[in-house]
């Protein structure tokens, strides 16, 4: 293996997931996100995007957000959070060092089985100002994983990239604000924001995207939220039933 900067192993990657590193290495900002972050200001976060092996073939990890605290409550994310001083520098190591510690604080993942392969370019979430740089691992040699403290994540789970890009699991998300995202309803679960953008991306650039009906389009709302909190049927239901013409 060769390592780079920042702890990066570019090489002994399985064949399917060559496409993604590659588009990692290649991709720009705004070809993520229309929003950047600003010259100034914001606070560095990072997230472990994890790709697997598991029973369904290759695989995802993600978390949901305990329901009982105050922001998100429920959404589905990766694993990740806001740099501190000792993962080092946001311009450096900083963002794969907080990606991993995170993942273990969260998941009890064991950052030594994991390759991280490439990052993205860092992406900004207004609402909260966060500097965000996602982190992509390969699980070359898995661990146990759970939601280590409940009263912050409630959920650890794995999504396999063909059910992510089946288009029947896909839709566009309108929040209330209006804004118009990418959504994915897979394994019970409305995922969105954020992680559902960097997926999105991910998957495109890789060429690993499936055509889709991108005229599906599910409102954000407390019954729409509720409804895909359940099985599989419930969760396409939302993407049935509740959607309609943009």
């Amino acid at each position: 293996m060769t390592a780079g900067a920042a702890g990066i192993e570019r090489d002994g990657l399985p064949s399917w997931l060559e496409p993604v590193r590659e588009a990692a290495e290649r991709v720009l900002p705004e070809q993520l996100s229309r929003f950047l972050p600003p010259p100034e200001g914001g606070r560095a976060a990072a997230v472990l995007m994890l790709f697997g092996e598991g029973a369904a073939g290759p695989d995802v990890l993600l978390i949901e957000r305990a329901r009982s605290l105050r922001s998100h409550a429920g959404q589905p994310s990766f694993p990740g959070g806001a740099l501190d001083p000792e993962d080092g520098d946001p311009a450096g190591p900083g963002p794969v060092a907080a990606a991993l510690r995170e993942a273990w604080e969260e998941t009890g993942l064991d950052p030594a089985g994991v390759q991280v392969f490439a990052t993205l370019p860092a992406l900004y979430i207004p609402v909260s100002r966060f500097v965000v740089t996602p982190v992509l691992g390969w699980w070359r040699e898995e661990s146990p994983v759970r939601p280590v403290d409940t009263a912050e994540t409630g959920a650890v789970f794995r999504v396999s990239i063909d059910e992510l890009t089946d288009p029947a699991n896909r839709a566009r998300l309108r929040h209330p604000s209006g804004h118009l995202g990418p959504a994915f309803a897979v394994a019970g679960r409305l995922v969105w924001g954020f992680t559902a953008g960097v997926i999105d991306r991910v998957l495109h650039h890789s060429g690993m995207e499936r055509p889709w009906d991108t005229a599906r389009i599910v409102n954000l709302s407390d019954e729409a939220l509720e409804l895909v909190q359940g099985d599989r049927d419930r969760s396409r239901a939302v993407l049935g039933r509740d959607s309609g013409p943009s």
